[in-house]
């Protein structure tokens, strides 16, 4: 699933090419994704003009002018895809090494394209979700915070609140490890697999550590790290591991960067080798692989 270093990468790609876009047409070619689409929503979006995006979590929020703001998620294999009207078809290498088009208008949609915008400025985008595990919502403008979806979310990382007394605040008293408890997005909004493990490399604390033993020093640690890992993967354009892909269609490079992520037995590269250390290893916690170096993860 997208973390929030890719969703804030599909965000802004959306942002440049749509803010202050009229939607000149909108259609759905389903009843819904994960949930029914909102009655109307195609007759709501066609004529709206996108004021701007906000993030809330794994959340990308559409603002539009006098109009609800439309909420949308990702889910497992969502995406969104930005085609300029009369470009050339255009291969770009793609997750796995499967190729998708930058196509025009004049070019059939992708498979599996649920929800479709069409702006007077000549930019067609497409929300492509094979699995159908993404979701599409309206919500008045003023209401946002308060949706069902984002009312129960923690602070956001990479913000001015997110510190080290807010995180010691949400972790104490918490006898779940670490890993579990960033994971929970009550606790911060936006984390996943990847970046909690990358984050807990950069901080030297164990996955496995309960998450009421980390106030103090290890939390001092651990909040830069958070912001530092976020802010590098926003830079790369995000992790590319299966299905996601920028709205230009082009993989994300932090993938290339990963310390512990998916790294079984691979030498930790800040260790000197054995016999002092053998490598990432890999547990599972919570039905979920956590991957970490066990000599300078304490």
């Amino acid at each position: 699933m997208p973390e929030l270093p890719e969703v804030e990468t599909v965000m802004r790609g959306l942002s440049r090419v749509l803010t202050g876009q009229v939607i000149r047409h909108a259609e759905t070619r389903r009843e819904g994704l994960r949930w029914p689409f909102p009655p109307g929503l195609a007759c709501i979006l066609t004529g709206a003009r996108v004021e701007g995006f906000r993030r809330r979590g794994k959340y990308m929020l559409m603002r539009l002018e006098e109009r609800p703001s439309v909420l949308i998620h990702l889910g497992m294999s969502g995406r969104m895809v930005a085609r300029e009207e009369g470009a050339p078809v255009v291969p770009r290498l793609g997750p796995q090494g499967r190729f998708s088009d930058a196509r025009g208008h004049n070019q059939p949609p992708e498979a599996h394209e649920h929800l479709m915008m069409e702006t007077e400025g000549g930019w067609r985008v497409g929300f492509v979700d094979p699995r159908r595990f993404g979701c599409v919502d309206l919500i008045p403008r003023e209401a946002e915070d308060t949706h069902r979806l984002l009312a129960g979310l923690g602070p956001e990382p990479l913000e001015e609140g997110f510190t080290v007394e807010v995180l010691e605040a949400a972790l104490a008293g918490k006898v779940t490890p670490i890993k579990a408890a960033l994971l929970d997005q009550k606790v911060v909004a936006g984390l996943g697999n990847i970046y909690v493990a990358e984050a807990l490399f950069r901080a030297g604390v164990s996955p496995r550590r309960l998450a009421a033993t980390v106030p103090g020093l290890r939390a001092r640690r651990l909040v830069p790290a958070i912001k530092t890992v976020l802010a590098e993967a926003i830079e790369a354009g995000g992790s590319t591991l299966r299905d996601y892909v920028r709205s230009d269609g082009e993989i994300g490079g932090f993938q290339d960067r990963f310390d512990v992520y998916d790294r079984e037995g691979l030498p930790c590269r800040i260790c000197p080798g054995p016999p002092a250390c053998h490598g990432i290893a890999r547990l599972v916690q919570a039905g979920r692989s956590t991957f970490y170096c066990p000599r300078t993860q304490k």
